[in-house]
């Protein structure tokens, strides 16, 4: 990846920790998440993974307000998400870019990426319709905000572009562009290189990394690409069945058996025998998972 553009939006200030406190979530009987908990310091790149079923998207959903948790409580700085609708959290600086694209593909790049500053704007329906010279001035500075933003991630000489029409890759930039539109404190990358091919998710993780350089906020990620959540993140917390397994840094997280046996299906009855596999056997057979 080539060196990017320094994003000129200044860095978050006072950059909150995200601490989930023995959150459960139930449905119909049926548990999602059992009484998991985690922490993301502030500044840092974390990821939550594990097998298909683990829990993490149902994670993530409470994280934005889509779920409500059975228990347990969700802190970010001072403020408990639990209950709080998207747009509340979004105003607290959380922001999501989806698995799947949910861009509204028949508007322009630029056009998307303002919906991500909705949140930012304080000029009413009234003002923004009569064009008050306030509504024209804050519509100036979003439109100045997208266009650095468009040309950090790769994307500036496609603003007036359709985005039903950029490629697979480009689109899934534009889902990371419109959540870096809100200003976040705390990004949420829900699985951002699924389906690309290996130069896209090169430059993602690229990408993702010069995010937390440049504006020092902090990400959690939910990814099912080993190498890439081995390579950039700082810490990694596991589930399985919507139980917490193990959390650590890659290194140890890599090593641990109960990683291995939820990842490679290892019954209870070979425990010992998974125990003798080699770390670097695991640590391969992980990375392995994904492809």
């Amino acid at each position: 990846m080539s060196a990017q553009p320094e994003l000129e939006l200044a860095p978050a200030p006072d950059i909150p920790t995200l601490v989930v406190a023995n959150v459960s979530v139930t449905f119909a009987g049926i548990n999602a998440l059992s009484d998991v908990s985690f922490t993301v310091a502030p500044g840092s790149i974390h990821a939550i993974i594990g097998p298909n079923g683990a829990g993490k998207s149902t994670a993530f959903n409470v994280l934005s307000g889509i779920y409500r948790a059975t228990s347990g409580a969700v802190r970010f700085g001072d403020d408990n998400l639990i209950g709080l609708r998207p747009h509340r959290i979004a105003r607290l600086g959380v922001a999501r870019a989806f698995q799947n694209i949910a861009l509204s593909k028949g508007q322009t790049v630029a056009e998307n990426l303002m919906l991500g500053r909705h949140a930012l704007t304080r000029s009413g329906f009234l003002i923004s319709g009569l064009r008050l010279p306030s509504a024209v001035r804050e519509g100036r500075v979003h439109g100045a905000r997208i266009r650095e933003i468009a040309e950090f991630v790769g994307l500036g000489d496609k603003l007036e572009r359709p985005a039903g029409l950029l490629s697979y890759g480009d689109q899934k930039r534009v889902e990371l562009a419109r959540a870096l539109a809100c200003e976040p404190r705390l990004l949420l990358l829900d699985e951002p290189v699924a389906g690309m091919n290996a130069e896209e998710s090169a430059y993602m993780a690229d990408l993702i990394a010069e995010v937390r350089r440049e504006l020092g906020i902090s990400i959690l990620l939910v990814e099912h690409d080993m190498g890439l959540v081995m390579g950039i993140s700082d810490r990694v917390t596991v589930l399985d069945f919507g139980r917490l397994i193990a959390e650590g840094t890659p290194a140890q997280v890599q090593d641990d058996p109960d990683v291995v046996r939820a990842y490679l299906g290892t019954g209870e009855d070979d425990d010992d025998n998974t125990d003798d596999i080699p770390p670097r056997t695991v640590r391969d057979a992980i990375k392995g998972s994904s492809e």
